[in-house]
């Protein structure tokens, strides 16, 4: 039921990750407590207009209304909301923020957002990022790449499209090199700001595999519409691996043009 009504009527988009069906329910269930309320207070304007009008209730009446109808409506209303705050919305709040995979056991990316696009960087087949230095920072060299160090010399380094593959937690480590961000991957149910200085862990973990788009869900400039030209690629382990081994050594770091 809860799916019918987030895809048919709530028109959501298709999820392509672990942990998104409970997100869709919570916006499920706020739809229905404000479909609830929506038709309540609709029925009530009516009756108010039936039982009031001039032919019924020609002279007002200074006691006013003595039912406690009323009280306990809005009892059962601030209930319904603590329940979807208490019981829904702080444990999906608090398991995406306090339970990170283990980086031994997750897709560790590195995601740099500027304006206007996304960078992403991944350790090569050593497993190991290179060293990164803040004050090396640059239009060409975005993550701060040390050169010096060989630990990064097959590190791999993308523009607009980030690939992960199916079934493997996802850990991303995400800052921004000029303004405040944020990385919106709708299909995944995940937004995180991306703020300079600091670096950010987010998680999800993909269960279909496509291209789906990225995001960006703060107002960053006037080319904030071209944030949505990356793309998440989800393949299979094996087409990732291959992919990954394709780019490594390839660590020219990326720049928008």
């Amino acid at each position: 039921m809860n799916d019918w009504f987030a895809y048919h009527i709530l028109c959501l988009p298709e999820r392509a990750a672990a942990g998104a069906k409970l997100i869709d329910d919570l916006m499920v269930y706020v739809h229905y407590l404000m479909l609830a309320l929506f038709v309540g207070w609709s029925l009530y304007f009516v009756y108010v207009l039936w039982r009031f009008n001039a032919r019924r209730a020609a002279a007002a009446d200074h006691e006013g209304s003595t039912s406690k109808i009323p009280k306990y409506t809005e009892l059962a209303v601030v209930l319904a909301e603590a329940w979807l705050l208490i019981a829904i919305a702080l444990p999906i709040w608090a398991k995406s923020v306090d339970k990170f995979p283990k980086p031994e056991e997750a897709t560790v990316i590195q995601i740099m957002a500027q304006q206007f696009a996304w960078n992403a960087r991944y350790p090569g087949v050593d497993g190991k990022f290179g060293q990164q230095n803040m004050k090396l920072i640059s239009d060409n060299n975005v993550f701060g790449v040390d050169p010096a160090d060989p630990a990064g010399k097959d590190d791999v380094q993308v523009f607009n499209e980030i690939h992960v593959p199916i079934g493997k937690p996802v850990l991303i480590y995400l800052s921004s090199k000029d303004v405040i961000h944020s990385l919106k991957l709708v299909a995944m149910r995940l937004t995180q700001d991306a703020i300079p200085g600091l670096r950010i862990p987010c998680t999800f973990t993909p269960t279909k595999l496509g291209r789906f788009q990225i995001e960006c869900a703060q107002l960053c400039g006037n080319g904030h519409a071209a944030m949505a030209g990356g793309f998440i690629v989800v393949q299979s382990q094996k087409d990732f691996d291959a992919w990954l081994q394709s780019k490594s050594g390839s660590a020219a770091p990326a720049s928008f043009e």
